[in-house]
C-alpha cells in the first residue's frame, strides 16, 4: 500500500558528543521516507533549493522512494544547525533558514492524492489541512506537530487533529498541548479532540501507545553507542507507519507491531549521524532487532 508524506527536506549542520557533520541530508520527510521505505513504497513531498546536492535526491531514489513530488526551486534549501549536550538529552538550536521552504505550498500530483496511507509531518497546521483538501479518502493518516505551532497556531492546530487518526508527538509536547502532566491524562485529552490514537514518544524511555483498545509500553532499544539522535521521532513515525501499510490491518496487535518496528529504525537511526545509519541496512537486520525487542520485553 501506499505511504505519503509532506515534510522537509534538509541540509543539517550538527554537533554531538561523539563528533560533528556539516551540510549532511535532513528534514522531517528524509528520514521518514527512508525509514518507511524498508516495507512499503514511499511518495515524498517537499522542496529544495538550487544548492541542494543531487547525491542526496539519488540517494532517496535508490530506497525506491517516489522523489517526483520533491519540488527545485530557485534559493537556498533549508538549513539547520544544532549541537547537543553531553547526554544528549537536550539540544540547542543554532540556526534555523528557511530558504524556499519559507514559501513551500505543496500542491500533491493526481498519482499521490490516492495515497492510502498519509503522514503530516511538522510543519505549518495550514499546509497540514491543505494535504487533507488534497488526498482523496485515506485509510489512515497520522501528524507530527512541535511547540511553536501549539503556542503560535493553537486554532488551526486544532482543526487539524479533529481529522487525523494519530498523533505522534513527544512527551514535552503531549503536556504543553493537553494541558495535563500525567501522560496518562494527557492522551485522554488528546484523543478527545480527534486522533483515535495517540503516541507519545519519550525518547531513550521509549514510547507509550494510548488507542481505543489498548495502552501499550515499548522500551527505548539500549545501544552501546548514539552518535546522533537528529531524525529519530521521524524515523520511528516511518517504521510505524510503514510497517502499519505492509500489514495493511489496522488492529491493535498490528499496532503494536507498528511501534516496535517504528522503534527498531529509530535506533539505527541513532548509531551514526544523518541518514548513515539506514543507508546499508537491510530488512534481515530489521527483523533481527525486532525479536531482541521481544526478548527484551518477554518475561
Amino acid at each position: 500500500m501506499s505511504v505519503l508524506v509532506v515534510g522537509s527536506v534538509a541540509l543539517d549542520d550538527v554537533e554531538t558528543p561523539a563528533g560533528r557533520a556539516d551540510g549532511v541530508l535532513g528534514g522531517a520527510a528524509s528520514y521518514f521516507s527512508v525509514a518507511a521505505s524498508f516495507f512499503e513504497k514511499v511518495r515524498a513531498v517537499g522542496v529544495v533549493g538550487d544548492d541542494f546536492p543531487a547525491e542526496h535526491l539519488e540517494f532517496l531514489a535508490s530506497r525506491g522512494i517516489d522523489v517526483s513530488g520533491i519540488a527545485a526551486e530557485r534559493g537556498k534549501t533549508f538549513r539547520w544547525g544544532g549541537v547537543y549536550s553531553e547526554s544528549l538529552n537536550e539540544r540547542e538550536t543554532r540556526f534555523t533558514d528557511l530558504g524556499v521552504f519559507e514559501a513551500f505550498a505543496p500542491k500533491l500530483a493526481p498519482e499521490h492524492r490516492c495515497s492510502e496511507f498519509v503522514f503530516l509531518a511538522n510543519i505549518h497546521p495550514t499546509l497540514q489541512l491543505q494535504i487533507l483538501e488534497q488526498v482523496e479518502s485515506p485509510r489512515f493518516v497520522a501528524m507530527d506537530t512541535m511547540n511553536f505551532w501549539i503556542e503560535g497556531t493553537p486554532a488551526e492546530l486544532e482543526r487539524v487533529l479533529a481529522r487525523v487518526d494519530a498523533l505522534l508527538i513527544n512527551d514535552e509536547e503531549a503536556r504543553q498541548l493537553s494541558g495535563e502532566h500525567n501522560l496518562a491524562r494527557a492522551a485522554v485529552a488528546l484523543r478527545a479532540r480527534g486522533p483515535a490514537s495517540v503516541i507519545i514518544k519519550r525518547g531513550e524511555s521509549g514510547c507509550l501507545l494510548f488507542g481505543p483498545d489498548q495502552v501499550f509500553s515499548a522500551p527505548a532499544y539500549p545501544l552501546e553507542v548514539v552518535r546522533d539522535p537528529t531524525g529519530a521521532g521521524d524515523c520511528f513515525a516511518g517504521g510505524f507507519l510503514g510497517a502499519l501499510a505492509r500489514e495493511g490491518d489496522l488492529g491493535p496487535e498490528a499496532f503494536r507491531r507498528a511501534v516496535i518496528y517504528g522503534s527498531v529504525v529509530a535506533s539505527f537511526c541513532c548509531e551514526r549521524f544523518s541518514l548513515d545509519g539506514l543507508r546499508d541496512l537491510s530488512i534481515q537486520a530489521i527483523e533481527s532487532r525486532f525479536d531482541a525487542f521481544r526478548s527484551l520485553t518477554r518475561f
